[in-house]
């Protein structure tokens, strides 16, 4: 059993979980317009850190980013009495871009994502290797799956999930660029939205398989995560990724035992309308729903975890959260949605998350006694069987296909082209994307060349990779494109693609893979943390196909991959 024994979020509304709640719960926001914001020629509103708040969360040695999941986590773990230096707990970092705010500012120094998750381990004391979620909007609520799923394999007994991004200027570009931002206050749901708000904040969960001897804890009862392999930017109109995540998530619970969803709820056109599809289909239209993005602004990899931690709160106190700024529906799925707050006895919730590259997450909590002792403990079930079907492995010098050798003639990056030309070529989008991108798509494709066959059943099939350094050689594009006001020409062709898990929602599109997806940052290739975190999927996702693998391109000529594509039974 997988119970939350502390929590915290620190957003502009406050430095802890209650500070939060008591704001949010006196009816304000920490949306603001800005003009201009950080000398971009853009005027967005969003939810920012004031300079003030800025300061008094600074940590010397640490930057912005990271002292804000630390602040996060030292508040959680002050709640508890948890030895985190025995090596049975694991810190589990959940964002979408991290430390980039250093790239865009130009400093000489740049600490990557899985590095800096070191760093703010070894700080709280931890001696086990972090692990980073890097799966853009879901990274949150895939953090704390992941979470579950250690504790139940017997990896960790405690797990501290925390979620953080900041709002940059990269963000705001690219989320300028991609036609999406509201230059008012986001209405999700509602029938005048605009479009979504960013917003910052870091929101920390600490789970245990331990119950709290001081108070009743919500345990995490099951999740789902899977990709809806419609679009890598929109998702699929009918929400059937959602959906199916939802009844795999409620199978055999009872749906009138719910007090809330609590939805993704961007406020952009196609998001709202999908949820609402697949609220409807899965029949929780008259659940009451809500939706706090018109509060927070989106938070990124912070918002699956900051989300729920305050709808729990809320439920704590008998009250469904409000959804700030809806007044008439204006989505065509029926949905139960209220600017204020409700009143309910129920204590059990929904999560829902989605993202860019179809990525999908459903969550189920609960604090009802019975409800957890009867689902909570999912018993003994029979250890997957595992057969490795093929084997690619690619580096500059040459490509690896079961043990023997591609035939080229180039090397470094005009390999990756030529191989591509020669045994795939039947993707033209490969040529319009960023290293990173093109490396692991062309050892996807020389995998299911090898086992066309093998993909039969799309709901259950995956993929699982491991990185170091993200996209980084499209991050640094990005951030060239957005220098100066003069040469301000962000592209959403090269954005969508700084998101390192992107290139997962081409390959589940290519293939029809619509089983999870995900990708995890590491320190270094820890062939120890990269099997539990294998295995921990394998054993609970119900997947019968995985490519799963190693990947890493930090510069255009220097690359590795090497990935298995796995049967499951």
């Amino acid at each position: 059993m997988t119970r939350i024994i502390a929590t915290n979020v620190t957003s502009p509304l406050g430095l802890t979980t209650e500070q939060n709640y008591s704001v949010l719960s006196a009816g304000h926001a920490s949306l603001r317009g800005h003009r201009q914001w950080k000398g971009l020629p853009l005027d967005i509103t969003a939810s920012v850190f004031s300079p003030e708040q800025i300061a008094g969360l600074a940590a010397e040695g640490f930057t912005r980013f990271e002292a804000m999941v630390l602040h996060s986590v030292r508040d959680a773990l002050s709640q508890t009495s948890l030895d985190i230096t025995s090596g049975r707990s694991i810190l589990v970092l959940a964002t979408t871009l991290g430390n980039v705010e250093e790239l865009v500012e130009g400093r000489e120094t740049y600490t990557a994502t899985g590095e800096a998750a070191k760093k703010i381990a070894l700080a709280l004391g931890m001696t086990t290797e972090p692990l980073v979620v890097c799966n853009a909007c879901i990274s949150g609520a895939q953090a704390q799956l992941m979470a579950e799923r250690l504790i139940r394999a017997g990896v960790c007994d405690h797990a501290i999930v925390c979620g953080a991004d900041c709002v940059t200027p990269f963000t705001v570009a690219g989320f300028s660029c991609l036609k999406v931002l509201s230059p008012a206050e986001c209405r999700p749901f509602d029938i005048e939205r605009l479009g979504l708000n960013l917003g910052e904040a870091a929101a920390t969960i600490i789970f245990s398989k331990e119950q709290s001897p001081e108070k009743e804890c919500w345990t995490l009862l099951k999740g789902c995560a899977d990709n809806d392999c419609h679009h890598i930017s929109t998702p699929s109109p009918t929400g059937d990724g959602v959906l199916r995540c939802i009844r795999e998530t409620l199978a055999g619970f009872p749906a009138e035992a719910l007090a809330t969803v609590n939805l993704h709820g961007t406020g952009s056109m196609f998001n709202d309308q999908m949820e609402s599809k697949a609220i409807e289909s899965a029949g929780l239209s008259e659940l009451p729903a809500s939706a706090i993005k018109g509060i927070y602004g989106h938070t990124m990899g912070a918002s699956g975890l900051l989300e729920a931690i305050l709808a729990m709160r809320a439920l704590d106190e008998g009250k469904v959260l409000p959804t700030r700024g809806f007044s008439e529906a204006g989505v065509s799925g029926r949905v139960s949605l209220s600017a204020s707050m409700r009143a309910t006895d129920k204590k059990s919730l929904l999560k829902l998350s989605s993202g860019f590259g179809g990525g999908n997450c459903v969550l189920l909590y609960t604090k009802d006694a019975a409800l957890s002792e009867a689902f909570g403990n999912p018993g003994e079930s029979t250890k997957p069987q595992t057969v490795c079907l093929h084997r690619v492995r690619i580096s500059p010098d040459g490509i690896m296909l079961d043990g023997s050798a591609l035939d080229t003639t180039d090397t470094g990056a005009a390999m990756l082209t030529e191989a591509y030309k020669k045994y795939v070529g039947d993707f033209p989008k490969f040529y319009k994307m960023d290293p990173f991108s093109r490396l692991t798509m062309l050892a996807c494709s020389l995998l299911m060349g090898t086992a066309r066959s093998t993909a039969q059943d799309g709901d259950r099939c995956g993929i699982l990779l491991f990185n170091r350094s993200g996209s980084i050689l499209q991050q640094r594009r990005h951030i060239e494109s957005i220098k100066s006001e003069e040469g301000f020409y962000p592209s959403p062709a090269i954005f969508i693609y700084t998101l390192p898990n992107i290139v997962m929602g081409e390959i589940a599109i290519k293939y029809g893979f619509k089983g999870e997806t995900s990708l995890y940052i590491l320190g270094r290739k820890d062939e120890g943390l990269m099997s539990s975190v294998r295995e921990a999927t394998i054993h609970t996702s119900g997947l019968q196909t995985l490519i799963t693998g190693w990947v890493e391109c930090d510069r255009e000529d220097d690359f590795e991959a090497d990935f298995e594509l796995l049967t499951i039974s």
